[in-house]
């Protein structure tokens, strides 16, 4: 389904103007290709020796035209990230310079490569597992430093070693059972099977509550301010992200439709949704703003349900508490500078209510624990970050879990072996899943499709 026997290029920086972008190919004819097209400065040929710099101009063959004034690198296999000859050529980064360099290049017998196939090389190649390989997408789409700690650590090959010595102990144990059903009269040495059946399980069971929690790292979540007009949502908003980003004024109605903008929470990626007023209104606008509030509502992870503490919960809040239902919220009682009246407490009694002015500041530190604390179910929070992020990963982990604890069940009831040996061996391959020794073309395009071309 793959070939690795062309030659690959791409664009592998982003697209629009900067100081510099970058063509890079991959392939047996990187080096002629770059050959064909490339000039020094006093016209000398150019035998290219691997991973050196040299300066001259990408030159149209059949014109002579130069293109543009560039620096070269060839890179000769294996000693590259596709463990193939790789070429990059570092352009001036404005588009059209690009498109030509680029255009030279297909001209002169590449390919233009699809999306991560320079990582999907890597892969088939052997450099990278799969898991690794997952990560660079990772920590191309990292959004803060603990997501990008996490990636990175994911990408060294922490995660894979961790599986690959789990996955290990289950094909000794696995082996250890085939051997007792295949020869039953041979003295094999005695193996405790049901206690490398306990220790994987209980390696599988942190290794998906990690995945979980590094999933919010990775993704994120989204965090919908909600209550009714002129409560303060808007001004809450600007205060958790420390500076103006809602315009605020007394008048009930201001916002009108939603604002979203993205909050570093503790490294968590947190998109907050400062939200229209929730009640009534015979404005078409405001109606229009609330519809887009109720929707934004109905996509939240998380929501803060923003009540005025400085005067007693009027009906609107009470509807607005009857539309989150059973939603994960916090009540956030807003204007604590100001006398507090009771009674908000009441509207949602079963969530946390922090008290804020997001007027002063005041509050808006203890209200970010509270998320915390909620978001992470106060476990771990303080923990070392977690090896795995990826969905698919926790989910495998879940897959292999199940198998070893119905395997460890069959032992111990007393069941065959041969049907003990059938969950190990699902579990095994569960966990090659991860790493990508029993992957097959079909999830392999699945992943790569997502990544980025040139990536």
């Amino acid at each position: 389904m793959y070939t690795l026997d062309d030659t690959i290029v791409a664009l592998s920086t982003p697209a629009g103007q900067g100081g510099i972008g970058i063509v890079r190919l991959s392939g047996p004819e990187s080096r002629a290709i770059l050959r064909a097209l490339f000039v020094a400065p006093d016209g000398a040929a150019l035998r290219f020796a691997s991973h050196r710099l040299y300066h001259g101009h990408i030159v149209d063959p059949d014109t002579g035209r130069r293109v543009d004034e560039v620096l070269a690198v060839y890179m000769r296999a294996p000693r590259t990230y596709t463990r193939q000859d790789v070429v990059e050529i570092d352009c001036h980064g404005g588009a059209a310079a690009l498109r030509a360099v680029l255009a030279l290049c297909l001209a002169a017998g590449a390919r233009a490569a699809g999306p991560g196939e320079f990582t999907l090389r890597a892969f088939l190649n052997g450099r990278i597992d799969l898991a690794q390989a997952e990560a660079v997408r990772d920590v191309v789409a990292a959004q803060t430093g603990a997501s990008l700690r996490v990636a990175v650590a994911q990408l060294g090959g922490r995660l894979s070693q961790r599986v690959a010595a789990l996955r290990r102990l289950l094909v000794e144990a696995l082996a250890y059972l085939e051997a007792a059903i295949d020869f039953p009269e041979d003295e094999l040495p005695p193996r405790d099977v049901a206690a490398d059946l306990a220790a994987a399980a209980a390696d599988l069971h942190t290794l998906s509550r990690e995945a979980e929690r590094g999933m919010l790292y990775r993704q994120g979540l989204r965090v919908a301010i909600v209550g009714r007009p002129n409560v303060g949502k808007s001004s809450l908003l600007n205060a958790l992200l420390r500076h103006d980003r809602a315009i605020v004024t007394p008048i009930p109605g201001t916002t009108r439709d939603t604002v979203e903008e993205t909050l570093n929470l503790r490294g968590i990626p947190v998109v907050l949704v400062d939200t229209a007023g929730l009640g009534e209104s015979g404005d078409a606008i405001e109606r229009l703003g609330m519809e887009r509030s109720r929707a934004s509502l109905e996509r939240a992870d998380l929501v803060l349900f923003v009540v005025d503490a400085s005067c007693a919960p009027q009906d609107a809040d009470r509807r607005v508490a009857e539309a989150l239902g059973e939603r994960r919220a916090v009540v956030v009682a807003n204007k604590s500078d100001l006398p507090a009246i009771a009674g908000c407490e009441t509207l949602l009694p079963a969530a946390p209510l922090a008290r804020v002015s997001a007027l002063t500041g005041e509050g808006i530190d203890a209200l970010e624990e509270c998320l915390v604390d909620l978001i992470l179910s106060g476990a771990a929070a303080a923990a070392e970050e977690p090896l795995a992020s990826n969905p698919r990963h926790r989910d495998l982990f879940r897959r292999a879990l199940a198998h070893v604890e119905a395997a460890a069940d069959a032992l111990a009831a007393g069941i065959e072996g041969d049907l003990v040996a059938i969950d190990v061996s699902e579990a095994v391959t569960a966990l090659g899943l991860v790493t990508g020794e029993s992957a097959s073309d079909e999830l392999l395009e699945t992943i790569f499709s997502t990544y980025c071309i040139g990536k």
